[in-house]
């Protein structure tokens, strides 16, 4: 069974993103990135929420294709409306069966790409096994917290840390 890795930048003071989706202020050049953009390579799978799916028609994506064309991708909606035709599964519900049979069909990571209300729901039903943090020197005030919702309170134990300089720190949890 693959892990279900939660890898995402997070403000300072637990934003993935300011109001009205803004993500501006978390850095976007340097090794962060790099590193960051090498780990995407190594997801098979990317399991996302709406917001987040419709968050890259601002930057190019047309409804029903895959942002991560190397990964299979899965966008848990019941409001989303995709093409006949589409890139990207739609699941209209998350249930536990499902997350298993996913776990077991994939054929590496599932990469857990936001959002906030997603990770909770996943957390709570105990489906994410790791957590990658890109912990930003930055304070957003509000926004889309990293967990919205969780009631579940897994121990994280400290399994790699990268400090980038500047505050920005790149920490990696297994969830117990």
């Amino acid at each position: 069974m693959h892990p279900i890795i939660y890898d995402v930048a997070v403000s300072a003071d637990g934003f993935i993103a300011g109001p009205n989706a803004d993500i501006s202020a978390f850095p976007s050049e340097g090794d962060v990135l790099s590193d960051y953009l090498a780990r995407l390579q190594s997801y098979k799978t990317v399991l996302m929420g709406r917001a987040t799916y419709e968050f890259g028609y601002d930057y190019g994506l047309a409804p029903g294709d895959n942002p991560y064309p190397w990964a299979e991708s899965v966008v848990v909606s019941t409001g989303l409306s995709l093409p006949d035709g589409a890139s990207v599964t739609q699941w209209r519900d998350l249930t536990d069966s499902a997350l298993r049979e996913l776990r077991q069909a994939s054929d590496g990571p599932i990469y857990l790409c936001g959002g906030g209300h997603l990770a909770a729901q996943l957390m709570n039903m105990g489906h994410i096994d790791q957590l990658r943090l890109k912990r930003a020197p930055i304070l957003l005030g509000g926004g889309t917290p990293l967990f919205d919702g969780l009631v579940r309170r897994p121990r994280l134990t400290l399994s790699d840390q990268t400090d980038y300089g500047n505050g920005l720190i790149y920490q990696a949890f297994a969830v117990g």
